[in-house]
């Protein structure tokens, strides 16, 4: 289902290229060969910035002769060490470099490297849409679906928790019973959604984990988010990562992002970000407290969130379309949708887990 690098052995000593465009920063590429497992004529180059001239070939004599089952971590770490102490790197790092070489050796990818398929929002339970996560999640990771994205659609107004998070420290019970919330549990961590029907702005990106391949957690939340802020600022909207996982504008928050990565290989990066919030009605369900305020420079959690229908004007149809078209555009993604399957299997994983409430309360 992936498209997967020709098959290039150790032994061949075929030139292998590899490249990689640091997120705000620089191209940064790797032309190598493999000589009996090794590294061997490691050539970096590119339109970064680099002082002194000679570190270059540092940079390139570091990495020669290393296994190439080195890590992302080890590669960056042998670049670091290889440094003068009064190198200065402009548009680039080790770690970008760690990432180039392990796409030269196939053992990283990039987006150009998959067919992605793309799935429109159609309205589902909340249950289903958490279980779909975990479902397409693990397909992607078997290599029985491309990699894909999935915009959310729902009806019943929910609030779903992190993977990691108290149900009694996030969510009040007299605001769930007075508003008819309903409380779902999903896998990725990250802090509690607050989610009415035409509310928000949720999607679901299935991914390899070998697209980050070399990045940080931190680095891996704007690289995947990338094609959203250019669709947001095609809307007039310039948006920004507030590390760790918020999305916000010069105006306020704007959204969340929160990752799970599997053991077969398969990520989840899901996302979502406030259309049009009752900010009073979320007050009233989630215990949002001081101390979760306490370094976000607001003393109310109302002017936490800045709604997209008011920074754009726009229908909330209108934004996922852009969001949809810009993704196609960049990475030729296609059409696709919930097979019978998936759709059967998610429903068997809210009976079996996210509609129980041994699941809802693993945190009390």
């Amino acid at each position: 289902m992936t498209n997967q690098h020709p098959d290039m052995s150790p032994s061949s000593n075929q030139r292998l290229h590899g490249e990689y465009k640091v997120p705000g920063g620089k191209l940064v590429v790797a032309d190598l060969t493999v000589t009996d497992g090794q590294l061997a004529g490691v050539s970096i180059s590119g339109d970064f910035f680099l002082e002194p001239d000679e570190a270059l070939l540092d940079i390139n004599r570091a990495l020669t002769g290393l296994p190439e089952s080195t890590s992302a971590a080890d590669l960056a770490a042998a670049v670091t060490a290889a440094l003068p102490a009064d190198a200065a790197l402009f548009g680039f790092s080790p770690e970008a470099v760690a990432v180039t070489v392990r796409r030269a050796l196939a053992k990283a990818t990039s987006w150009a490297d998959h067919h992605w398929n793309i799935i429109g929002p159609a309205v589902l339970p909340t249950e289903i849409n958490v279980a779909l996560d975990e479902v397409l999640t693990e397909e992607v990771g078997a290599g029985r679906r491309n990699p894909t994205l999935r915009f959310w659609d729902w009806e019943e107004p929910s609030v779903v928790i992190g993977s990691f998070q108290s149900v009694r420290n996030e969510v009040d019970p007299h605001g769930v019973s007075k508003h008819g919330i309903k409380v779902v549990r999903r896998i990725s961590g990250g802090g509690a959604m607050f989610m009415e029907a035409g509310n928000c702005i949720t999607y679901s990106l299935y991914l390899p984990q070998t697209l980050v391949d070399g990045l940080s957690f931190a680095d891996s939340y704007p690289f995947l988010d990338a094609w959203v802020m250019a669709a947001l600022e095609k809307l007039g909207i310039t948006a920004f990562y507030v590390p760790l996982n918020d999305i916000a504008t010069d105006q306020g928050k704007i959204g969340g992002a929160a990752q799970k990565r599997l053991a077969n290989g398969g990520m989840l990066h899901h996302v979502t970000m406030s259309y049009d919030i009752d900010a009073d009605k979320m007050v009233e369900v989630l215990r949002i407290g001081k101390e979760k305020l306490s370094d976000k420079g607001t003393r109310s959690a109302r002017k936490r969130v800045d709604p997209l229908r008011r920074q754009t004007g726009l229908a909330r149809t209108e934004i996922i379309a852009a969001m949809m078209d810009v993704f196609t555009e960049r990475y030729g993604a296609t059409p696709s949708a919930l097979t019978v399957g998936e759709l059967a299997a998610a429903r068997e994983r809210v009976a079996t887990k996210f509609g129980r409430e041994e699941w809802l309360r693993r945190v009390p």
